[in-house]
């Protein structure tokens, strides 16, 4: 037996709050759930419940940035991918929500992040203070990580390392990482998140060059043929 079982074991036996029960009790105790597991509500609409963290220790950009505050929208799987410094204040985290995601998609319901409670407290409370309101709300938050942030974070580096040439270049890139992203159907939804979010898919270059018509497509009036 591990010392950590043997650890485990004993505290489960002969801890001061467990009372030296025997074999079929110990191992009651010892494979109990510590508290209830409650999963996340299923979204009903897209930018009402959403999801927040951040990837930090990039390479120091142009604009001296070295992180990265990454909002999923967790109905249409949409994302802003927002650049920033690892060292930000939660007043200008709560700064940039507003300006990338409040802005365009209001406030939402719910928030999942693996920040604790007290830095989700301090974002709301100054996010409050932006929006020059006296009313006093609190959304539902959950201090965790869910896994569509993980694969979202995965599939952004993949996406980068496309793209950038210059490790000092990535924040430049931003805006086109982010389009292509919400562009291409979701494996999850089988849509696209602008799809969803939208109720279509937005255009992209490919979308505004006219196909060209081959010679053997044409009769000799010039029209296509059947």
């Amino acid at each position: 037996m591990s010392s950590i079982r043997q650890l485990l074991v004993k505290e489960a036996h002969e801890g001061g709050l467990m009372g030296h029960f025997g074999e079929l009790k110990t191992f009651g105790i010892l494979i109990s759930p510590h508290g209830l597991y409650t999963p996340l509500s299923i979204p009903t609409f897209s930018w009402i419940d959403i999801s927040v963290n951040f990837i930090l220790g990039f390479p120091r950009s142009k604009g001296l940035r070295d992180s990265i505050s990454i909002v999923v929208e967790r109905f249409s799987k949409m994302t802003h991918f927002i650049p920033c410094h690892k060292s930000d204040e939660t007043s200008y985290v709560a700064n940039l929500f507003f300006r990338d995601v409040v802005r365009l998609h209001g406030l939402p319901r719910t928030i999942v992040s693996y920040r604790d409670t007290k830095f989700l407290a301090h974002f709301w409370r100054y996010l409050w203070i932006r929006l020059g309101t006296k009313l006093l709300f609190s959304p539902t938050c959950h201090p965790q990580t869910d896994g569509q942030t993980k694969v979202v974070n995965r599939t952004l580096g993949q996406i980068l390392r496309c793209f950038v040439k210059s490790l000092m270049d990535w924040e430049d890139w931003i805006p086109q990482v982010e389009f292509s992203y919400n562009r291409v159907f979701n494996s999850t939804t089988s849509y696209s998140p602008f799809e969803l979010a939208y109720g279509f898919n937005t255009l992209s270059l490919l979308d505004l060059f006219p196909l060209p018509i081959l010679p053997n497509c044409v009769n000799d009036e010039g029209l296509s043929k059947p």
